[in-house]
């Protein structure tokens, strides 16, 4: 698993792909508030077949979900040599 820094998930190979044909469904339309950007992202759909679902969530934490200190002291994630509070191996619990 991989998180890269914001503003760069053009080095991601899978949202890249994702992202752009997501860019060509809502071009030119003013994306004024969550309901339109959640609405173009779900009509989104390509000749390949790829199909998007999207939903907003909203909550207390607007930038992501908490996990406490002693579920991440169960996880097994051995980081990575470059950047590794953004890259890390996960490995199956035993």
């Amino acid at each position: 698993m991989c998180h890269y820094p914001t503003g760069c998930s053009k080095w991601n190979p899978i949202e890249h792909r994702l992202f752009s044909f997501i860019s060509l469904n809502w071009a030119g339309v003013p994306l004024r508030t969550f309901a339109t950007m959640v609405r173009y992202i779900a009509g989104t759909v390509t000749a390949a077949g790829l199909r998007v679902n999207a939903r907003l969530k909203r909550g207390g934490n607007e930038t992501g979900e908490r996990v406490s200190d002693e579920v991440m002291r169960r996880l097994h994630l051995r980081p990575h040599a470059v950047c590794p509070a953004w890259n890390y191996t996960l490995s199956p619990r035993t």
